[in-house]
């Protein structure tokens, strides 16, 4: 009965994906001075998670069309036009720091939710 229980693995990989999205901020703010540098992103996580757990629609019949391609949860170069600063640099201080609020409020998120899991499990079990 619980062997598998996918709330605890949605929570897990939701702290995952903001661990590695924090380190994608991290690296754009040390390199805002950078020439050249590329200000790097990671994808969403619902994009991230539906193509990595098999949340993709399968083909139930010979008739169906063949599913997209599965995200990958690299951190890639972002580039946004207009953003560029005249040495190359494509980082906004302020954008990183609303980015890393967002991470923080993702983490904040997959905690709460593994906190409530293991919450219904006690209180399920008779355990406080």
């Amino acid at each position: 009965m619980f062997e598998k229980l996918v709330i605890l693995e949605i929570a897990r990989a939701m702290a995952s994906h903001a661990a590695l999205r924090q380190n994608a901020v991290s690296q754009n703010i040390a390199n805002a001075d950078t020439p050249g540098y590329a200000a790097r992103d990671v994808a969403p996580f619902a994009e991230v998670y539906a193509a990595t757990s098999g949340g993709t629609m399968r083909a139930t019949r010979s008739a169906h069309l063949p599913g997209g391609s599965a995200a990958a949860a690299m951190i890639s170069p972002r580039r946004e036009p207009g953003t560029m600063s005249p040495n190359g640099n494509s980082v906004s201080l302020e954008d990183e720091m609303v980015k890393a609020a967002e991470v923080k409020r993702q983490h904040d998120l997959a905690l709460a939710i593994y906190k409530t899991s293991l919450g219904v499990l006690r209180s399920s079990l008779g355990r406080r």
